[in-house]
C-alpha cells in the first residue's frame, strides 16, 4: 500500500530510522490490529497506533465515558462524557490522523461474537481489566493463531507480555486457572495510578509496532513486571506449558467456553455489586429502616482511608480483608447492613458472613455512591 505525499510528510520521523523507512510504514499501512477496551490502557495503545499509521483499528467497549474515566483514560475527555466510549475514542483517534480507518463494536465481547470480530485483524490488544475477558481473549488469539499483546495495571503495578502459541506461551500457560473470585481487586476497587496505565499501554503499543515491522526482540517468552513507586522493571522467562489446556500438545479446549462459569465472577468492567435480590437493599429503604425504632448495624466494609472521602455516622468500620479474623466483634443476632462504595465488596462480605452463620444481613445495592446519589446529596460520589 504506497504511501500518499501527504503521508510521507506525516510519517517522515519513521522514514528516517532504518529499521522503519518507507517499506516499514507501508507495513503499518496495510496493518490491523483490535483493542479489547478503550479505558485506561486502551486508551494510549489506540492514540499511538493511530498516530503510527497502523491502517486500521478496531474497537471494543460498551460502556460510556465517566468523568471518573478522565483521570487516566486520556483518550477521551469532558466534552465527551456521558458518550459511548468508542464513539468518543473513535472521533478523537480521526482527529489525530483522518487517514486511517477506525471500526467500532459497541458490544460486551462474548463467547457469542469474540471470533467474528477478531478474525480480521491482524493482532489482539488486551486492554480489559476482568479475567472472563482476559481469558476469553487469549483463548480466540490461540484459536485464531494470532499474536495478543497483553497489558494489566492495578495501584502503583504493571505487567506487560506478548502472548503468541504459534512462537511461546499463551497466558494460560503461565495462569492455568483464574484466582478464587475476590481475591484480586479491579481498580475500580482498589484504584490505579492515573499515570500508570499510559506507561504500560506505551509498552504494548511499541509491542504491537514491533510485531507489525518484525523489528527488536518481542516480549515473547518474557513478563514485564513494572512498579511505578521504585521505578522498577523486572522480566521473568516464561515457557510454553506442555499440558496447557488449549495450546499443549493435548489441547482439549478446542472452542469457546463459558468464561463468566470458569472465572466465577461477571466478565463486565462495571463496578455496581449485587448479592441477589433477597439480599439486597436499596437506599431510600435504609434511610426509612434507620428513623425507625430498630435501625441495623451499619458495617462498613471498605478501607480507612476512604472514610476520609464519605461515611455514614455511626457505621462499624472492617475492611473486607479482616472481617474474616473479626467475626467474633458481631452480633448475629442484630439486624445488619452492609455497604462498601459501590456494592462490589459488600456483596462479597455477606456471602462470607451468611457461610458464618449470620442471616440477618442485608447488602446496601450500589454502596454509599447509591447513598450519596439518592439520600444524601451532601456526599460525594468517587
Amino acid at each position: 500500500m504506497p504511501l500518499t505525499h501527504e503521508e510521507i510528510l506525516r510519517y517522515s520521523r519513521h522514514l528516517l530510522i532504518p529499521e522503519v523507512g518507507l517499506n516499514g510504514q507501508e507495513k503499518l499501512k496495510a496493518a490491523s490490529a483490535l483493542i479489547i477496551g478503550t479505558g485506561g490502557l486502551g486508551s494510549p495503545v489506540s492514540l499511538y497506533l493511530a498516530a503510527a499509521g497502523v491502517g486500521r483499528i478496531g474497537l471494543v467497549d460498551y460502556d460510556s465515558v465517566d468523568s471518573s474515566n478522565l483521570q487516566r483514560q486520556i483518550v477521551h475527555g469532558s466534552s465527551t462524557v456521558g458518550k459511548l466510549k468508542v464513539e468518543s475514542a473513535r472521533a478523537r483517534l480521526l482527529d489525530l490522523n483522518p487517514g486511517i480507518q477506525v471500526d467500532t463494536y459497541n458490544v460486551p465481547f462474548t463467547a457469542a461474537n469474540a471470533l467474528e470480530i477478531a478474525a480480521p485483524y491482524d493482532i489482539l490488544i488486551d486492554g480489559t481489566d476482568n479475567f472472563p475477558t482476559r481469558y476469553l481473549t487469549n483463548d480466540v488469539a490461540v484459536l485464531l493463531g494470532k499474536a495478543l499483546v497483553y497489558g494489566s495495571i492495578y495501584r502503583f503495578d504493571g505487567q506487560a507480555s506478548v502472548f503468541d502459541a504459534r512462537r511461546g506461551p499463551c497466558y494460560r500457560c503461565l495462569f492455568p486457572e483464574p484466582p478464587p473470585p475476590g481475591l484480586v481487586p479491579t481498580c475500580a476497587e482498589g484504584g490505579v495510578l492515573g499515570i500508570l496505565p499510559g506507561t504500560i499501554g506505551t509498552i504494548q503499543a511499541t509491542e504491537a509496532l514491533k510485531l507489525i515491522l518484525g523489528i527488536g526482540d518481542a516480549l515473547i517468552g518474557r513478563l514485564l513486571l513494572y512498579n511505578a513507586l521504585d521505578m522498577s522493571f523486572d522480566f521473568v522467562n516464561l515457557r510454553k506449558n506442555p499440558a496447557c489446556r488449549i495450546c499443549g500438545e493435548n489441547a482439549e479446549i478446542k472452542e469457546l467456553v463459558d468464561y463468566e462459569a470458569f472465572c466465577g465472577v461477571p466478565g463486565h468492567d462495571h463496578e455496581t455489586g449485587t448479592a441477589g435480590a433477597e439480599w439486597d437493599l436499596v437506599a431510600p429503604e435504609l434511610a426509612r429502616w434507620l428513623t425507625g425504632e430498630n435501625p441495623p448495624l451499619l458495617l462498613d466494609v471498605r478501607e480507612p482511608h476512604e472514610l476520609a472521602i464519605s461515611a455514614l455516622p455511626g457505621a462499624l468500620n472492617i475492611p473486607l480483608g479482616a472481617l474474616a479474623a473479626r467475626l467474633s466483634e458481631l452480633d448475629s443476632a442484630r439486624e445488619m447492613v452492609v455497604f462498601c462504595k459501590a456494592g462490589t465488596r459488600s456483596a462479597r462480605a455477606l456471602e462470607l458472613l451468611v457461610s458464618a452463620g449470620f442471616q440477618r444481613v442485608k447488602n446496601l445495592r450500589g454502596g454509599i455512591n447509591a447513598w450519596a446519589r439518592e439520600v444524601d446529596l451532601s456526599l460525594p460520589v468517587y
